[in-house]
């Protein structure tokens, strides 16, 4: 009778293992921060934006079901993607080479442009990460660990002068009361904030907006994985290639407001 327990329970857990490997058994874990259009929840308190509606798709079709979400602050998410809290992140996460000592990226989903948030009117003239710091007097809300923070420095912005928050809300809520001049985000970010019926009598998209002429991130976006789930990577980037094709992804993009938030010259299909 325990020989016969035993053996049931090594091919269970072999099944078990046989099913992982093929994508059948428990649902991902799925980190993800509230930046939209990238990730945020909608009214009902679903997750959804750019990243979390893809990653709805490749889990389907690897066979895992909806994912499990695991709410965490921006610049935690790596290091809690290596401690095993969850198995992909999927917020728009830029593509850089510190990062990519760190986790590895799948293909990328998009690529886009940096923007900047101001209040109504844009009354420090502000059209440039240079123009910004130019003046003394400027401030700029940047989400911590983002690559929008390491960019301004890089521009001569000093570090004193950045006002590092956890989430976009704070950043906005720092723009709206006057504490900070700005808030530094890719395009489709601060065009998604600029248009809340909330901050539309409040804040805008600096336009025009002149970008830097080389970014570390080169603007594009992906999923991360621990470097050591390579089968997992390369499953997700198989069925993620194949839906950056349909016409469902062209549809998330057009959504979400990346259609036209590309670099010139390429398309965040």
């Amino acid at each position: 009778m325990v020989v016969g327990l035993a053996v049931m329970l090594v091919a269970g857990l072999a099944w078990k293992a046989f099913a992982d490997r093929r994508g059948g058994a428990t649902p991902l874990r799925v980190g993800y921060a509230i930046e939209a259009p990238y990730a945020f929840l909608d009214e009902d308190g679903r997750v959804t934006g750019e990243a979390p509606e893809t990653a709805r798709w490749v889990a389907r079709r690897l066979g895992r079901g909806e994912p499990e979400w695991v709410l965490t602050e921006f610049g935690s998410l790596i290091g809690q993607l290596q401690e095993g809290r969850f198995d992909v992140i999927a917020c728009g996460l830029f593509i850089t080479t510190e990062r990519e000592r760190r986790v590895a990226f799948s293909r990328p989903t998009a690529t886009v442009v940096p923007g900047l948030l101001v209040a109504r009117g844009n009354p420090l003239g502000l059209h440039s990460y240079a123009d910004a710091v130019a003046r003394d007097d400027v401030r700029l809300a940047v989400l911590a660990e983002s690559v929008e923070s390491r960019a301004l420095q890089r521009e001569g912005m000093p570090a004193g002068r950045l006002v590092m928050v956890p989430d976009e809300v704070s950043g906005v809520a720092l723009v709206r009361s006057g504490r900070t001049a700005g808030l530094a985000l890719s395009l489709p970010a601060v065009r998604w904030l600029a248009d809340l019926p909330d901050n539309r009598d409040a804040v805008e998209v600096a336009t025009p907006f002149e970008p830097p002429a080389r970014t570390e991130a080169g603007g594009r976006v992906a999923f991360a994985f621990r470097r050591a789930d390579t089968e997992l990577r390369r499953e997700w980037d198989a069925a993620l290639a194949e839906f950056m094709e349909t016409e469902e992804r062209r549809m998330i993009a057009r959504r979400f407001g990346f259609a036209d938030a590309a670099r010139e010259g390429e398309v965040a299909r």
